[in-house]
């Protein structure tokens, strides 16, 4: 008896000659590598014997589902027919992402789709895409960076705090923000999401867990920021306990860092093999949630909106600490993520893929670029949209585009007529790449009511 547990080991024990061998082998050498050969054996033979106990199980889980209600893998074809739908902004939209969308309609799990007025294509769903399906969750639909939010804290200070404090505030940036993929604090903060019971019950997200540490209160690559500026309120709420006004505010854009990328690839990996589906359309490959997977995916995915708030919250607490003067309001919102919401009176999942929350009453930040003023919204509730907006301005130029069409002195023109200081930032994140943020909100006047913009003054970004 070799110390590699085999399929033959499996037969021995009496497991069927089925897929159920295939998924226990892979669950093992996945997670269970290192342990004796026997003890595993101890604990195949009673998952064998009751799999009832091990569902939702990190390891047998799986291994229980296909002894009991083995996954039916099956080719899915598309419908002939596009569910119902509503474009906003139409004129503004390339036609790529809209054909992208009209593919996710007429998955047979989808109930009702929108298009935002910033929507351009990607993977999957586009950008700017939202879909509301039955009880299926697509990785795809909700995009590699889970949780990929926006945060803004109001400080209760005028915006004249701004004035003569370039260095000083430039410094505080510096010192207190992190971005890419190598840089992490040197004083790593502690955060009760690490406590949560997921991190211990999903192998994927144990393994996960040392990173998600290290990297709390950073920032990724790309069109990630923390910023400087100033908030301007047009329409105070009573609760946020400020006049109409201009006030100093912090800003910033980011998401679940390397968990949420590492939960992405595991789970599209896991939909793909579930789920095949023409080629054309494989990106929208779903998880059933009455699936072993389904269901951690859930888990998965929550925790990392969880672990990317955290990271924003951390980031504001530095600055905040950094400034010495105390956050009056927050206000933050997700823009990569589903949720559990009722669609023409029935449950669904509501992916939103560079879609901001819009339900009624919702308050939310539409960033524009570096040069141009974000929105502080309150959402109208609309159900055409399926209560969403634009997450930002939408681009314009792709990144291999700006490389090949902006300089970088034409970008520090820009910068400089707006009277902007840049920290990092590539030319694919050129202010020019984006579309005009007033345009796509005048396109969405039906879904969000404006409160207040906040106009960026110092913004740190990757190199």
């Amino acid at each position: 008896m070799g110390n590699k547990l085999s399929g033959k080991d499996l037969i021995k024990l009496g497991f069927p000659k089925n897929n159920s061998i295939n998924i226990a082998l892979g669950q093992i050498n996945r997670y269970r590598k290192r342990e004796k050969k026997e003890s595993i054996l101890t604990e195949a033979k009673e998952v064998l014997l009751s799999p009832e106990k091990f569902e939702g199980h990190g390891t047998w889980g799986k291994v229980a589902e296909g002894l009991i209600k083995p996954v039916q893998v099956r080719m899915h074809q598309l419908k002939t027919t596009r569910v119902p739908f509503t474009i906003f902004g139409e004129n503004e939209i390339d036609e790529q992402a809209k054909f992208q969308l009209y593919d996710s309609l007429k998955l047979p799990i989808s109930i009702a789709g929108a298009l935002m007025p910033d929507a351009h294509s990607g993977y999957g769903l586009p950008i700017g895409g939202v879909l509301a399906t039955d009880n299926a969750v697509i990785p795809y639909g909700v995009g590699v960076d889970i949780g990929c939010r926006m945060s803004l804290s109001i400080f209760d200070l005028p915006a004249s705090f701004l004035k003569g404090k370039d260095h000083q505030l430039q410094a505080i940036l510096k010192d207190n923000t992190k971005f890419g993929m190598k840089e992490t604090h040197a004083t790593k903060a502690d955060h009760e999401v690490f406590y949560k019971s997921e991190f211990q019950d999903i192998p994927l997200l144990k393994s996960l867990l040392p990173k998600a540490y290290k990297q709390l209160g950073s920032s990724g690559g790309g069109n990630h920021f923390v910023e400087f500026g100033v908030v301007k309120i047009d329409s105070p709420l009573n609760e946020w306990k400020l006049e109409k006004g201009e006030y100093f505010a912090v800003l910033s854009h980011s998401g679940s860092r390397g968990l949420g990328a590492n939960i992405a690839k595991h789970y599209t990996y896991l939909a793909t093999k579930q789920c095949p589906l023409p080629k054309n359309v494989q990106h929208l490959a779903w998880l059933d949630l009455n699936t072993h997977d389904g269901q951690e995916y859930w888990l998965a995915m929550n925790l990392a909106g969880e672990y990317a708030k955290a990271c924003h919250d951390d980031i504001h607490r530095r600055i905040a600490k950094a400034l010495g003067k105390r956050i009056v309001v927050n206000i933050e919102n997700h823009h990569n993520f589903a949720w559990k919401e009722m669609v023409n009176g029935k449950e669904c999942i509501v992916h939103r893929k560079g879609a901001t929350p819009a339900g009624e009453g919702q308050l939310g930040i539409i960033p524009g670029s570096m040069t141009a003023p974000g929105y502080i919204v309150r959402g109208k509730g609309n159900a055409e949209s399926l209560n969403s907006a634009s997450h930002g301005a939408g681009r314009l130029f792709s990144r291999a585009k700006c490389k090949s069409t902006f300089t970088q002195s034409e970008i520090k023109k820009v910068l400089q007529a707006n009277d902007v200081t840049l920290i990092g930032g590539n030319i694919d994140e050129a202010p020019m790449a984006y579309k005009d943020i007033t345009k796509v909100m005048a396109n969405q006047t039906e879904l969000v009511e404006i409160l207040g913009t906040f106009t960026p003054k110092i913004v740190r970004m990757d190199r």
